[in-house]
């Protein structure tokens, strides 16, 4: 039990010897007497004993994991490959599965690839894991992955190569990623915006001096926050954040050159600039809610759609609300020309005008239009044309929109759920709709995955090998402890 905590806190396994067991020893001579105490001595806590339970007992949540999926009559695959610390090229696979009537999801492995990261690499150890575990390939119905070559080649990418041994299995272009990918484009003004802010804040960041001096003045003017936020491309929701910190602390900043000269800092004087900039942390702000929105477990493509539709539309809007002067939906830049008693300039407006035209266009390109073909699963209760469906499932959709035992039962649970509980009474319908919500969306469980491994394996624990730490700390199911210490003998320390 000490031993899965450790696992589930990510902590190194020798803080059993040094802290856990001196510490209730300490407890325990102080509380309970000597004899106490040297009770607590005869735990082995050694890092060898404590990894080798780490090892039992995710072995046993990945054999409870496949007898779950071997259950289950479809599952979807989610994954990713980063690398890390020591240099490995990690692959980290999570799976969503049918168990208890319900959708579940747990990470299936992590691995490291001996040597290329391509396609066929790639495939190759996903394969030999669902085979020399049983699983089978047919009951794939879902791949979702980042549009990386080695992914999505035509010829040889791992998408490919699963749809040939899984046909019926749907690939989804993480959700998350596409997002980001129509974010990246505008103009040149407002790139220059952006990219006149970045080097300012790292002039300031990169300094240990400019950054004391930069946050003693902030702490001085009474600032809500103390320092700037550095930039990074590979965090989805950095411009928003670093743009919106940098337009907060703009008068600090004014002060700071001032008596450190930096040879962009004219440009917090020019009120065109900063009109551009409040304009860039606004919109970038609202992207972010969109990317927060479509994170989580359990998202589904219609989740995706609806929080997709809805921002395009709202660009659309925006954009003429915009032509007619109205500047509402970006409080930002609408308080910056109230205190300041300027007017929006035209080549602004219609720079801001060009780029929520050319944001809307570009999350039309990476999320189409869909036909309404499938809205008889959102709800099988309106009207929808189910002309593509088979008779016999027309008629058990007419049953169920009849049904208003169904109608209540469809409010209590969720879509994915719902559908589940139909499968003894309509399994061809309700396997259709299953197999449609199945896929995952997006690949935010691997990277939250990456997220947890980078705090697992350190430089100070490079050579660590992390899959079965990682296992316990992500998976919810919960090892047999009992049933394992059954199976050991016990050998007390002397």
């Amino acid at each position: 039990m000490v031993s899965y905590r450790v696992a589930k806190a990510g902590k190194p396994h020798t803080i059993v010897e040094e802290l856990i067991v001196p510490a209730a020893m300490d407890m325990a001579e102080k509380m309970l007497g000597e004899k106490a105490k040297h009770t607590f001595q005869k735990m082995p806590s050694s890092d060898n004993t404590v990894s080798r339970r780490i090892s039992d007992m995710s072995a046993d949540v990945l054999r409870q994991l496949l007898c779950r999926i071997h259950a289950s009559e479809f599952y979807a695959l989610q994954l990713d490959e980063s690398t890390d610390v020591a240099g490995l090229a990690q692959l980290l696979v999570y799976v969503r599965y049918i168990y208890g009537g319900s959708i579940h999801e747990d990470i299936l492995f992590c691995k490291p690839l001996p040597t290329r990261t391509m396609g066929q690499d790639i495939f190759g150890l996903i394969d030999s894991f669902i085979r020399s575990h049983g699983i089978t390939w047919t009951k794939c119905f879902g791949i979702c992955t980042d549009g990386a070559k080695a992914m999505t080649g035509r010829h040889s990418g791992v998408v490919t190569r699963v749809q040939a041994v899984a046909p019926d299995a749907t690939w989804v272009h993480c959700s998350i990623h596409r997002e980001a990918l129509a974010a990246k484009g505008m103009s040149d003004s407002l790139a220059q915006v952006l990219d006149d802010t970045v080097k300012m804040v790292n002039f300031v960041k990169s300094r240990p001096l400019n950054s004391r001096i930069f946050s003693t003045l902030c702490s001085e003017m009474g600032s809500d926050h103390l320092t700037l936020l550095l930039h990074t491309e590979v965090r989805w929701l950095s411009r928003g954040k670093v743009l919106a910190r940098f337009f907060e602390l703009k008068d600090e900043l004014k002060l700071f050159f001032i008596d450190n000269p930096f040879h962009l800092s004219d440009r917090l004087h020019d009120d065109e600039w900063l009109t551009r900039l409040a304009y860039l942390g606004d919109i970038f702000g609202r992207l972010n809610e969109l990317n927060l929105g479509l994170q989580g477990r359990s998202v589904t493509i219609f989740n995706v759609r609806d929080k997709v539709e809805g921002t395009i539309k709202k660009l659309n809007l925006w954009s003429d609300c915009v032509k007619d002067n109205d500047i509402g939906a970006f409080p930002s830049l609408q308080d910056f020309l109230c205190e300041n008693e300027l007017r929006l300039a035209d080549s602004v407006r219609c720079d801001i005008r060009k780029h929520l035209g050319n944001l809307a266009a570009q999350l039309r390109k990476y999320f189409p239009e869909t036909d309404d073909h499938d809205t008889w699963i959102r709800n099988p209760f309106s009207s929808p044309n189910t002309c593509q469906l088979p008779m016999l499932e027309r008629e058990s959709l007419i049953e169920i929109s009849t049904n208003g035992s169904v109608r209540i039962e469809f409010g209590q649970k969720t879509l994915t759920d719902f559908w589940i509980s139909l499968r003894a009474e309509y399994p061809d319908l309700a396997n259709r709709a299953i197999k449609t919500l199945m896929p995952f969306a997006t690949t935010y469980l691997c990277e939250t995955g990456f997220s947890a491994l980078v705090c697992l394996k350190t430089k100070y624990r490079y050579r660590l090998f992390v899959e079965n730490d990682l296992r316990l700390k992500l998976s919810p199911i919960r090892p047999n402890i009992a049933a394992l210490c059954k199976n050991i003998q016990a050998h007390p320390s002397h």
